[in-house]
């Protein structure tokens, strides 16, 4: 009875390693060419990846998928999830980014002091272009036209916070 009990139990911890290694492969079908090409994937499970993004029919997918997995078994895991662990953190840092810009937009449109404490933190930005946006993105939102201004103001920002100047134009729409 203990020796099935402990069958049981290894069978079913091994079913969990191998839908996790599955899993992590699936992953890896949702990254670019170039970003799977840095991972120095084996060739075999790297050619898998690209062929399951062509593949359209549901059953030759999960056939894929399953072949996906079964290559996984025999590549170790912990280089490629250390790899997309770094990829997750590199975007919530980069959405960190971006909620402190709309912070920093909706106090800019909110106060005129913002303007003077936001120019003081970054002395580098371009005062009168960011005032005339400000302005302009005020008008937008009390007339209920759709916000290019808004969005320009956004980009200005956020090339100023990243240290950079904006790419874009006022009259430009993202």
């Amino acid at each position: 009875m203990s020796s099935s009990d402990q069958e049981r139990v290894s069978k079913t911890q091994m079913k969990k390693q191998m839908d996790g290694l599955q899993d992590l492969g699936m992953q890896l079908t949702g990254l670019s060419t170039d970003t799977l090409k840095k991972i120095g994937l084996p060739e075999d499970l790297y050619e898998a990846v690209l062929a399951y993004k062509t593949i359209t029919s549901n059953s030759a997918i999960k056939r894929q998928a399953q072949y996906i997995g079964r290559l996984m078994r025999d590549t170790d895991p912990e280089p490629i999830a250390r790899y997309l662990a770094k990829l997750r953190g590199g975007n919530a840092a980069h959405n960190a980014f971006l909620q402190r810009v709309e912070q920093a937009r909706d106090r800019l449109i909110t106060t005129d002091e913002a303007l003077t404490a936001f120019i003081a933190d970054y002395p580098h930005a371009d005062a009168g272009k960011l005032r005339t946006l400000i302005r302009n993105t005020r008008k937008e939102q009390e007339l209920n036209k759709p916000p290019k201004n808004f969005r320009a103001l956004f980009q200005e920002i956020k090339a100023v916070m990243d240290g950079g100047t904006a790419r874009q134009d006022t009259g430009t729409n993202e």
